[in-house]
């Protein structure tokens, strides 16, 4: 059954493009790794649930989603960074599949092909996402996976496209499809703005530029701590997951002066040493990269990447109390200087090359920056359902290329349970 999205000619036009943090998630692309983040959604569904009509409902909420209906294009030579335009041709069926879980079907094989999903690579030649339904799980349920690539958004940004998708009071304005395709004129027009625009915020940029770079660690930034967690990696991936309940971190966190990512953090410094100990290795404390969001929401049509790095040096042993102290002592001052720039996008172009050299590939494999990675993120406070069916479970999955990072963290709160 192919499912098509109505086609009907816009009237404007408009250039939306890609941004420089964008397009460093673009540059770090590698085809055994790709850059793309996802979630595992598990549905309360029962052998009745129709994956068909679920499809077709998919179909219908993704209109209002301007960037599932776009591709990414190289604008003329001297017309700017890339654009997004309207795939005019754009077939859900090239997006939706249905996958049927290996036996037993139990949480570790949902795990492995939710994994496997996120991990194959989205064509660049239509919109950069995907979805599969998941059967065949032990206890009847149904998984949802939705993939994304990270050039379309960032971790809040895929919050605001799973909040359109599931059911809602109302739905969302549906824009014109397709709108025309900016012309060579408009877009080198418009590129010419930018760059008279960036001129005048050079001052305010470069004070920017400064606060972002001192809270990913400064020009000298410290050495991690060699250990076995720092190794060559390959693409292969395995998830985990444990959960726990929300509140009593929540109320741990007020108590302590912190938020609950410091009590995450300080969590994952402990098992990392706890770790290292069984493997006859010393470590003090680890150093963390933790992405830090400019803004507290998104909206559909307000996609991209509006991430800043901070690092944490985050102490494995001691007092619990204590360590999430330390941790929230330094996030406090980082996060009040992290800001929008993007250390990589100050070197656009330069950047990009290096990356299609491999030669980012190749420092990532050798850095002594950071042990691992922690991302986080406020899913829903109450239970969201779709196709009329509770979605019980949301599993967060982030894929890249992780250098010589063996094992990274990603965090998601979701009606009162926190997963990682």
């Amino acid at each position: 059954m192919r499912l098509r999205s109505p086609v009907r000619p816009g009237p404007g036009s408009g250039v939306d493009r890609a941004s420089s943090a964008d397009l460093v998630m673009l540059a770090l692309d590698r085809v055994d790794v790709p850059e793309q983040v996802g979630g595992i959604l598990l549905l309360r569904a029962g052998p009745a649930f129709d994956t068909r009509a679920a499809e077709a409902l998919l179909a219908e909420r993704i209109r209002a989603v301007p960037r599932l209906r776009q591709r990414l294009v190289p604008a003329p030579p001297g017309c700017g960074r890339p654009v997004w335009i309207d795939d005019a041709g754009f077939d859900i069926s090239r997006h939706v599949r249905q996958v049927r879980c290996p036996s037993p079907g139990g949480e570790q094989a949902l795990l492995d092909v939710g994994a496997r999903l996120v991990a194959d690579p989205l064509p660049r030649s239509r919109p950069l996402w995907s979805a599969a339904f998941v059967t065949g799980l032990a206890d009847g349920k149904v998984a949802l996976v939705l993939v994304l690539h990270h050039v379309l958004a960032d971790g809040i940004g895929g919050l605001a496209v799973l909040g359109a998708l599931v059911d809602g009071p109302a739905g969302l304005p549906v824009p014109d499809f397709p709108r025309r395709r900016p012309s060579a004129a408009e877009l080198a027009a418009d590129a010419w703005r930018s760059r008279v625009r960036a001129l005048s915020r050079l001052p305010s940029t470069w004070r920017r530029v400064r606060t972002s770079i001192a809270a990913a660690g400064g020009l000298h930034p410290g050495r991690a701590a060699a250990c076995s967690l720092l190794q060559a990696t390959g693409p292969r991936r395995r998830l985990a997951v444990v959960r726990t309940s929300l509140a009593p971190l929540r109320a741990a966190a007020h108590r302590l002066g912190g938020t609950v990512n410091d009590v995450v953090l300080a969590a994952i410094g402990g098992a990392l040493h706890t770790v290292l100990e069984h493997r006859a290795e010393s470590v003090e404390s680890f150093v963390i990269s933790v992405p830090v969001a400019i803004r507290r929401s998104a909206t559909v049509d307000r996609l991209g990447n509006r991430i800043s790095p901070m690092l944490v040096s985050v102490p494995g042993d001691g007092a619990p109390d204590r360590r999430v102290r330390r941790v929230a002592a330094q996030t406090r001052t980082r996060k009040a200087a992290a800001t929008e720039v993007l250390p990589p996008a100050l070197i656009g172009p330069v950047f990009r090359v290096a990356a299609r050299l491999g030669l980012v590939h190749w420092y990532m494999c050798r850095q002594r920056q950071l042990h691992t990675l922690v991302t986080n993120l406020h899913g829903p406070d109450r239970t969201v359902a779709f196709a009329g069916v509770p979605v019980d479970d949301v599993i967060p999955v982030a894929l890249g290329d992780p250098g010589n990072a063996t094992v990274s963290f990603d965090v998601l709160s979701y009606a009162g349970t926190l997963s990682i």
